[in-house]
């Protein structure tokens, strides 16, 4: 990868809901010769978690309204490929004192096609086999991805 990463393409800023008031954060989209770089950087993870990790997911909807983000729709999956090889399914967030980093690249979309969507943090992790969305558990934050 010869691009530099100083400024992201795109950023979703996160804000948690009533189950997660406390949750703020960003994640943010590099588009790079082989894919999307994807960061996340949050905080205000919730205590009650059991194993500290807590599911991402990019959604097909375009808004955060709702007290349980209802509107965000389902999971980002243009292909209808099987859980967990959605489009949208994204690696965990781990939670370290109620913080989280995660870098990863993905191949699976391109930045224009999840622009405007949303990226949804979930209250529990991700089992990577339950159809359709991963028993990922609540919705307790959301943003919605924007070009920067």
């Amino acid at each position: 990868m010869d691009q530099t990463f100083e400024r992201p393409a795109a950023a979703a800023h996160m804000q948690g809901g009533s189950l997660a008031p406390q949750l703020t954060g960003t994640v943010r989209f590099f588009p790079v010769k082989r894919g999307v770089l994807v960061t996340a950087n949050v905080q205000g993870l919730p205590a009650d978690n059991p194993c500290s990790v807590f599911a991402l997911h990019i959604h097909t909807g375009s808004s955060c309204a709702g007290a349980a983000f209802e509107e965000t729709g389902a999971h980002y999956n243009p292909s209808g490929a099987p859980h967990p090889c959605h489009a949208g399914d994204l690696p965990p967030l781990f939670s370290c004192g109620g913080c989280a980093f995660l870098a990863v690249l993905t191949d699976r979309f391109q930045l224009q096609d999840v622009l405007g969507r949303t990226v949804v943090i979930h209250s529990g992790p991700d089992d990577f086999s339950t159809q359709p969305a991963g028993n990922a558990g609540a919705k307790i934050a959301c943003g919605i991805i924007q070009a920067v």
